[in-house]
């Protein structure tokens, strides 16, 4: 700014002496440049700049043709101590800069030449006059500006919290909600089984599900009713309407099923996409065996009634990513803190029981023994270590699927046991909800577990059939039975039977003919699957 006025006092006055005013001018502003927050320094040379702009104004307009055109030259360097001010939150300060500005303009104003023949009534005096009042409006406009500016970013500022406190405020949120929620519930196939309900009431449906997205630019079915076993369509990037009404968040009616295990016939199909706010989080899928049963007024309801369900289904589905997430993190905590604390520690005790037993004389074979059966026990410890480690890294991945993750852990598990493993693996391309397989891996693990620590068994059976959202997983075994199980046995049946509600399974402990015991969890039904069972039973019978 300092040489923005100086140009212009030179092509107004076009006398280099007027410079002094500039020379002036950076001397006063100084201290506000040295130290711009001190209390008395920085406001003392705020008021020295709009002294100096007064009276430099007047003495430059009586070097100027036009006493207007000169004080034009100098007064835009207001700007600089009212917005430094303004910016500061000074408010009072500024008001005091304009006043005395407005003091210094008259005095000088006064003072110069032009008025001492006609005070106010030359042409110069009165454009100094305009000019003068011009710019005092502005500084005042721009104090104004500059302070309202100043207070909605300090709004703003405040008004973002912490990241820490945003998530705390944010999970005490949906503490409250979770509470206050119809039925108590954030599960998103009760949300889904629900809205299927409703939707049957409201339109014919032979067949429906809710469908919602996974990984591998798949869907999996949260929910589904109809009288036959229904093998849907999943895949986005297939020609149908499933996937438009993925894409274009509109509903899709469409003349043929989205069902791939359907036989044919007249069939009517609506998609209706799930959308909250901007983002797709499910479809609802409807057949019905007839032609043209989803006019346009029917899809009209439909549309109204999953609208209000599509936020449902999304406060659900983050919730369960949530959980999962934590769970995740702290299964993976706890096996850090392990690996790093106890199973270190016992490591070493092996090795000082080592170096005890080589440092023994030859004639102390009794002290010997008991260290050896000492060191066996330390191993046994150790390894039971690793295979919880194991256990708590275990997850299902997004490619390799449920059956994969079975047969992993029941491998190594039975390698360390001295077990036959024998596996029995169906796995459909689609995929359960990311919650479910993962509890149904944590049955099996624990399944798993309590045979060879309990069971005293020989051979290992893994049945793991899925086809969603059907499956089925069975441990058998060939040991004593649970008879006699020990009481963290218990515990372990106990943790297995509360998994399979938490994803409304069926969980069955049995006996195993001729000996040992079946773990078996069933989520969803399967009347196709039965059928083709009872019909193979029926020909054998034959």
């Amino acid at each position: 700014m300092l040489a923005l006025v100086a140009i212009l006092t030179l092509i107004t006055t076009g006398d280099l002496d007027q410079l002094i005013w500039i020379a002036l001018l950076a001397v006063a502003g100084i201290p506000a440049v040295l130290a711009p927050h001190h209390r008395v320094l920085a406001p003392l040379g705020r008021f020295a700049e709009v002294v100096i702009v007064g009276f430099a104004a007047s003495q430059v307009a009586d070097e100027a043709s036009l006493g207007g055109m000169g004080a034009a030259a100098i007064l835009p360097y207001l700007s600089v101590p009212l917005t430094v001010a303004a910016l500061q939150r000074r408010s009072r300060e500024g008001v005091a800069l304009l006043a005395v500005t407005t003091a210094s303009l008259a005095v000088g104003g006064f003072l110069s030449g032009n008025s001492a023949d006609e005070p106010f009534g030359h042409l110069g005096q009165l454009g100094y006059l305009a000019v003068s009042v011009q710019w005092l409006v502005l500084a005042a406009l721009g104090l104004y500006a500059a302070g309202t500016l100043q207070r909605i970013w300090q709004a703003r500022g405040e008004s973002r919290p912490q990241p820490y406190a945003e998530a705390t405020r944010l999970l005490t949120q949906l503490r409250s909600v979770a509470r206050q929620l119809p039925g108590a519930t954030l599960d998103p196939g009760s949300i889904s089984e629900h809205l299927l309900e409703e939707l049957r009431v409201l339109v014919r449906a032979d067949r429906a599900a809710v469908l919602s997205v996974s990984g591998g630019g798949r869907l999996v079915v949260l929910a589904q009713v109809g009288v036959d076993r229904v093998d849907w369509e999943t895949t986005l990037d297939a020609d149908s309407a499933i996937a438009d009404a993925w894409a274009s968040q509109q509903p899709q009616t469409a003349p043929r099923s989205q069902a791939r295990s359907h036989s044919g016939g007249d069939v009517s199909a609506l998609v209706v996409p799930l959308v909250a706010g901007v983002r797709t989080v499910g479809l609802v899928t409807l057949e019905a065996d007839a032609a043209n049963a989803y006019p346009a007024p029917v899809v009209a309801r439909v549309t109204a009634l999953t609208r209000p369900a599509a936020l449902r289904l999304e406060a659900a589905l983050l919730f369960d990513e949530v959980r999962s997430l934590a769970t995740n993190e702290e299964r993976q905590r706890l096996a850090r803190e392990i690996h790093d604390g106890v199973a270190q520690e016992l490591v070493m005790v092996g090795y000082g029981i080592d170096n005890a037993m080589a440092t023994l004389p030859e004639d102390a074979t009794e002290t010997a023994g008991e260290l050896r059966t000492l060191r066996g026990e330390v191993t046994r410890v150790i390894t039971e270590l690793r295979l919880s480690l194991f256990e708590l890294r275990s997850e299902v991945d997004r490619h390799g699927g449920l059956a994969a993750a079975m047969a992993e852990y029941a491998r190594t598990v039975g390698a360390s046991g001295g077990l036959r493993v024998h596996l029995s693996l169906d796995e459909s391309t689609a995929r359960l909800p990311a919650a479910t397989e993962a509890e149904l891996l944590r049955i099996a693990q624990e399944a798993i577990t309590n045979a060879r620590k309990h069971a005293g068994a020989s051979n290992l059976w893994v049945t793991c059939a899925v086809d969603p959202p059907f499956a089925q997983i069975e441990v058998s075994d060939d040991g004593q039975g649970i008879a006699d199980q020990r009481p963290d046995g218990r515990y372990g049946l106990a943790i297995m039977a509360e998994r399979a509600e938490r994803i409304r399974g069926r969980l069955e402990i049995r006996p195993r003919h001729p000996s040992g015991t079946t773990v078996a969890v069933v989520v969803g039904t399967t009347p196709r699957r039965d059928n083709v069972r009872d019909s193979v039973t029926a020909s054998e019978g034959e």
